[in-house]
């Protein structure tokens, strides 16, 4: 393999891939009566230094990545269990550039990614209910599990070695718990510990086959409601794992990072919502290490 195309395949590790992992995501597990829908428009842009194995002759790697996308949530009951089934398709346009032995290579993509689908369920702490019981009720002590599937329908070109859809499956369990602190229900601590898993990507670049290790990752949310109308967050998480293989060579690049952040959340009205969210790399040893600021709208009813 040529260097620029060694520059080139580095590159494309971390397009879009790195920034699943890197989600901070408070309130996550909210009870809502069931029949509550709700769409969002969110923008989120990344911008930063990508890192790799140092042994890599490659310098000044950085990315500028805007992910746009339009989701769409529906509250139902399973089980006597408050639930929800959520449906996202993002549009993602950005540059990646970096040098290897001096020689400069930037590479602009722009196109649908992957769309995807999460199924979330309570497991305590939020029976289903309808508007009128729901009224009534404060959220508690909560567990949940959840399901996050992305899937392989992204913009994908195989002889591209950089894409924004990555030709394959997946798939991220996940458990989530809240516990309110002291009296009011004003405070209440998130932890949410979860697993990314792959499937194999047997066409990667002209053939190649592209396999990953799950990634581990746990989230950490420390919420204060302020009033009935805006809330705001500290965020921070961790995620570990993620080695590839390439073409039957192992890559030197297991991923050991966290990120810190911060959110906030206001109502307009019943039906109205906004929420910011800023993030940046706590550490980073291998992947993306990105600020990242994003802003999304939202209407239910």
């Amino acid at each position: 393999m040529s260097y620029r195309h060694l520059l080139v395949v580095a590159l494309a590790l971390y397009f879009s891939p790195s920034l699943w992992a890197q989600e901070l995501e408070p309130r996550a597990y909210l009870v809502t009566p069931v029949g509550t829908n709700a769409v969002t428009i969110i923008y989120q842009y990344s911008a930063g230094a990508v890192l790799f194995d140092p042994t890599l002759p490659i310098e000044g790697a950085r990315g500028n990545i805007n992910i746009p996308s339009l989701s769409y949530y529906r509250s139902l009951g399973f089980l006597g269990r408050s639930a929800n089934i959520t449906f996202t398709v993002p549009y993602t346009f950005g540059t990646i550039k970096g040098r290897l032995l001096g020689e400069s290579e930037e590479v602009y993509r722009s196109g649908r990614s992957s769309p995807g689908i999460r199924l979330a369920w309570n497991l305590y702490g939020g029976p289903a209910m309808n508007r009128k019981e729901f009224a009534g009720f404060s959220q508690g002590t909560t567990l949940a599990l959840s399901l996050k599937v992305i899937t392989p329908w992204g913009q994908y070109n195989p002889d591209h070695a950089i894409n924004i859809g990555t030709n394959r499956w997946s798939f991220k369990p996940e458990l989530g718990f809240i516990q309110p602190l002291g009296k009011g229900r004003k405070w209440f601590a998130e932890v949410d510990a979860g697993m990314w898993v792959f499937t194999t990507n047997n066409d990667y670049f002209r053939g190649t086959i592209r396999q990953q290790n799950p990634i581990l990752s746990m989230q950490f949310h420390l919420v204060r409601v302020l009033h009935r109308r805006a809330w705001v967050a500290f965020d921070a998480n961790g995620y570990l794992g993620g080695r590839t293989n390439v073409g039957g060579t192992e890559m030197n690049d297991f991923q050991e990072n966290s990120r810190v952040g911060g959110s906030l959340g206001y109502f307009f009205n019943r039906h109205q919502s906004l929420k910011m969210s800023v993030s940046a790399g706590a550490y980073t040893t291998i992947g993306g290490d990105f600020k990242t600021a994003s802003v999304g709208y939202q209407y239910s009813w």
